[in-house]
């Protein structure tokens, strides 16, 4: 398939070269919305959605996009038939690793218990002895079928965290396991989360080591587990900041470590309270912090003033993870299940800053890795407009992972593709609970339904 004649069609863009080896060529044709989100034109985002539009995938990236009366043939030929085509989610905060069951919690929140950090011991402890049985297959199988759940929704690129297993061995276990699925292309990015909450080992009572001891296990030794199991395969580290978690300092002690061991750092914080995670984010520059449930203006305030800040390219599509601007990842889906006060995504949004919505799928406060639901929840709940609510569950994510190849279908870009069973991206919100994916291409491989 030969791009180069219609670079000069209006809106269309030249591929680069193929390599000789790229699988075959799709054209998706009669797409009758086209959201690129191509960064070349954010001074011009009008430009950004395309209508009566064709796009070509080869060699897993995104070889053309424009109008479909110029679309360059191709190998095969995909009838979009005037629905509307997105870049794939991408969830740049999931808990994936993990077994048990806490619908019982879930059901006693609703009948108005509050939430509290602690549950997260009960996922604790079932998720240990799945790691323990089998060598661990049975916990493989079950995140490997989430991604699946996550993948029919539309999200194409998702991270995913350890920190149910909260010892060294099973910290590393998780982390081996979270690898391995980078490895084969199954995850994307992988994160340390050992800092989740202080194991009952660590309660201090009975003669029993406290919560400092786990924090210099944390950023010690479980640390250099994870890294020697898991090794580049896994870029990020996180820490949960809040009451009945960790507190500011023990947060930045474990960040500092990690970030002397090569990772990049991510931040749970606000969710309960104003924890004091974001000043620590944007102290440590962090690329995101997540949740941000209870926001000053002074907080909000501090998220925008780094939106400005330059990120740096790196290779294979990454950008560095210590630079550009702290994201504010907000997890309406987790807000709904918990009833907390909803993030303010559009007052950071004013504000200036960079905001990105994730699932937070786990099992205690956010079973969904739907982001269709949590783009609907955002404008519906929000008040997000759509380009917005669509901007931070792609552009958005793709900033938090530091990664410049995915959240668009820029030529060039990976070819993660989300055809939905709608003509217009509305009808997400418009529709809301409604089954809105039609298809999922991913890396250029069409994965739902299977081909």
């Amino acid at each position: 398939m030969t791009s180069a004649p219609h670079a000069a069609a209006a809106g269309a863009h030249p591929a680069p070269a193929a390599a000789a080896a790229s699988p075959a060529s799709t054209l998706i044709t009669d797409i009758g919305e086209l959201w690129t989100l191509d960064p070349a034109l954010d001074d011009a985002p009008e430009r950004q959605v395309l209508h009566d539009a064709a796009l070509v995938l080869e060699g897993g990236r995104v070889a053309w996009y424009g109008p479909a009366a110029d679309a360059p043939a191709a190998d095969e030929r995909v009838d979009a038939a005037g629905r509307a085509v997105l870049p794939g989610w991408v969830d740049s905060h999931s808990h994936l690793i993990f077994d048990g069951d806490r619908s019982a919690e879930f059901e006693a929140r609703m009948a108005g218990r509050a939430y509290a950090a602690g549950g997260i011991q009960v996922t604790t402890d079932a998720t240990r002895a799945a790691l323990d049985a089998s060598d661990g297959d049975r916990l493989e199988q079950l995140v490997r079928a989430r991604i699946a759940e996550a993948v029919a929704g539309g999200t194409t690129c998702l991270e995913t965290k350890t920190g149910y297993g909260l010892t060294l061995e099973d910290e590393a276990r998780s982390a081996a396991l979270a690898a391995r699925l980078v490895a084969d292309g199954t995850l994307d990015e992988a994160t340390y989360l050992g800092a989740h909450l202080v194991p009952l080992e660590f309660d201090g009572a009975h003669g029993r080591p406290g919560a400092g001891a786990y924090v210099d296990l944390a950023a010690g030794p479980m640390l250099e587990a994870v890294r020697e199991q898991a090794g580049d395969l896994l870029r990020w580290a996180d820490v949960f900041c809040e009451d009945g978690a960790f507190d500011v300092a023990q947060s930045r002690r474990v960040l500092r470590a990690a970030r002397a061991a090569g990772l990049g750092l991510r931040v749970h914080g606000h969710q309960l309270a104003r924890s004091g995670g974001v000043a620590l984010a944007v102290e440590l520059g962090a690329a995101s912090v997540d949740h941000l449930n209870h926001m000053s203006a002074e907080d909000v305030d501090a998220l925008a003033a780094t939106a400005a800040l330059p990120v740096r390219e790196d290779a294979d599509g990454r950008l560095a993870m210590d630079a550009g601007p702290t994201v504010a990842t907000v997890l309406p889906a987790c807000d709904l299940s918990t009833r907390a006060p909803l993030a303010p995504a559009r007052a950071l949004l004013d504000a200036g800053a960079v905001v990105a919505l994730a699932s937070n799928c786990n099992p205690g406060t956010s079973y969904t890795s739907s982001m269709s639901f949590c783009v609907a929840t955002a404008v519906l709940q929000m008040r997000l407009s759509l380009a917005e609510a669509i901007r931070a569950a792609t552009r958005g994510g793709a900033l938090a992972l530091r990664r410049a190849d995915v959240g668009h279908l820029a030529v060039g870009a990976r070819a993660d593709v989300h055809l939905l069973a709608a003509p217009a991206a509305i009808h997400l919100a418009y529709r809301p609970g409604m089954p809105m994916t039609a298809a999922v291409w991913r890396r250029g491989q069409r994965l739902h339904p299977a081909a």
